[in-house]
């Protein structure tokens, strides 16, 4: 007689399901799970995806073919996974949004700055005797803000705006003081400017690359058209908010032969007059916005703070790996981290105003949200980027040539199964030519991914892939 069926059996069953409904939703699930027969396979992609807290669901089916005779060589469908549904990493770069994939995409971005200072993922080592600089260049001034240090902005005079608020401040602010990057007056603060200047800092950054190449052919006499004939200009810069809400950015910047790493630079490329040019571009761009009637035509600078430290092999300068970590630290820091702005989309006017965010940053957002109505400014499509207070640039961006890329990283991570368990190794290895083939399931839409893949075969082996969408 099964023990369920006596009077003793049927009373514990009882007992332990009126346990189980005292317990705390989460735990309930969590004994669910752990008592499903393919529990092993639902920790397996858990491990695979290092723990992402916000996961994407993928559902459907591939075929891979070799193309020579037709043969089936894999074929995969997620009815066969827990729930019907495939894990993957959900890679947002932002320790606020998911801490897992953050310190990953960290961990990936300290390589990639890395290699192209110090050399290694297929960059030659010689990259390190290059003229190579770490330069910071910043947005210009909207308005007096308060600031951390001994004195904030003394003025002997006391002189007050032109709406009675005080254009000084004695005191002495700590730097975590909320106080720090707030506007003296918010009615003399150039709000609009301060919008249209990060639409803008993506073609300001262009312009000013190529006003480096431009002044180092003048220097090296040179016509500038001949000048990717000679020498590459090769970087990567992040962006980082500043406490007044304005970014700035931190770039190495490298001078390579025309070829890129492999190549030497000609004998008249020198760190000295790497740092000349920079300094001199930086200070001579200028970016026009469209006229409006509203606004007028704002003339956009960066601003008179520029940081410029030539980076030496032999220990005179920035440290390599102090270079590479400190961008690396910045990548994952999203707005809502520096107080400006939130990593979070805004889709409508109201949402502005329940914002975890300050007073001054809240106005940067309606701005941005006013200026995105007007039709001039329409293509910078302001309303969308009202989040990042108008800047709609990357947070991390490099030319071609500086070193590896993100995909080159994730497909030499992807092919060390050693770090997994078996099983979820063998997944994963499937997996790799699967996903681009899967689609999003329909509770995780938001999240749609577009990655390529990448095919696992022989060298010499051709496939093609197929997909079932009739699910």
């Amino acid at each position: 007689m099964a023990p369920e069926t006596t009077s003793a059996g049927r009373r514990a069953v009882l007992d332990r399901a009126a346990r189980l409904r005292q317990l705390p939703e989460a735990d309930r699930d969590a004994i669910r799970i752990a008592q499903d027969p393919q529990y092993a396979r639902w920790l397996d992609q858990v491990t695979a995806t290092g723990g992402c807290a916000h996961p994407i669901h993928l559902s459907g089916t591939t075929t891979t073919y070799e193309t020579a005779t037709g043969q089936v060589l894999h074929h995969y469908d997620t009815r066969d996974e827990p729930g019907e549904r495939l894990l993957v990493r959900c890679r947002n770069r932002r320790a606020t949004v998911c801490a897992p994939c953050s310190r990953l995409h960290a961990g990936d971005t300290y390589h990639l700055v890395r290699a192209g200072i110090l050399g290694g993922k297929n960059i030659p080592d010689t990259v390190r005797e290059r003229p190579r600089l770490f330069a910071t260049l910043t947005a210009p001034s909207f308005g007096p803000v308060h600031r951390a240090g001994e004195h904030c902005r003394p003025r002997r005079d006391g002189g007050a705006c032109e709406h009675g608020r005080p254009l000084g401040c004695a005191a002495a602010h700590a730097p975590e003081s909320p106080l720090v990057g707030q506007p003296f007056c918010t009615a003399c603060y150039d709000y609009t400017a301060h919008v249209l200047w990060h639409a803008h800092a993506g073609m300001l950054w262009d312009r000013f690359t190529r006003g480096v190449r431009r002044h180092l052919a003048t220097a090296a006499g040179l016509p500038q058209s001949r000048f990717p004939d000679h020498a590459r200009l090769s970087f990567a810069r992040v962006a980082e908010y500043q406490r007044r809400a304005a970014i700035h950015l931190h770039a190495v910047i490298r001078l390579d032969g025309p070829a890129g790493p492999d190549d030497e630079p000609p004998p008249w490329a020198k760190t000295d007059l790497l740092a000349d040019t920079v300094s001199a571009a930086a200070s001579r761009v200028v970016v026009r916005t469209p006229y409006s009637p509203a606004v007028g035509e704002l003339a956009l600078r960066w601003g008179t703070q520029l940081d410029v430290r030539p980076v030496h092999a032999d220990g005179h300068g920035p440290d390599d790996d102090a270079v590479a970590a400190y961008v690396a630290k910045y990548v994952t820091k999203g707005a809502s981290e520096t107080g400006a702005g939130t990593d979070h989309r805004l889709t409508t006017w109201d949402d502005i105003t329940h914002a975890p965010a300050t007073a001054h940053v809240r106005t940067l957002m309606r701005t941005c949200w006013r200026l995105g109505g007007l039709p001039e400014y329409e293509p910078l499509r302001l309303r969308a980027w009202t989040h990042t207070l108008g800047y709609r640039g990357h947070i991390l961006t490099k030319s071609r040539a500086y070193s590896t890329t993100y995909a080159a990283l994730r497909a030499e991570r992807a092919e060390q199964p050693g770090r997994l368990p078996r099983r979820a190794a063998r997944h994963h290895h499937r997996s790799a030519l699967a996903l681009p083939r899967l689609r999003p399931h329909p509770r995780r839409g938001a999240h749609r991914r577009r990655d390529r893949g990448r095919s696992h075969c022989q060298p010499r082996t051709r496939v093609r892939s197929t997909r079932s969408c009739g699910r």
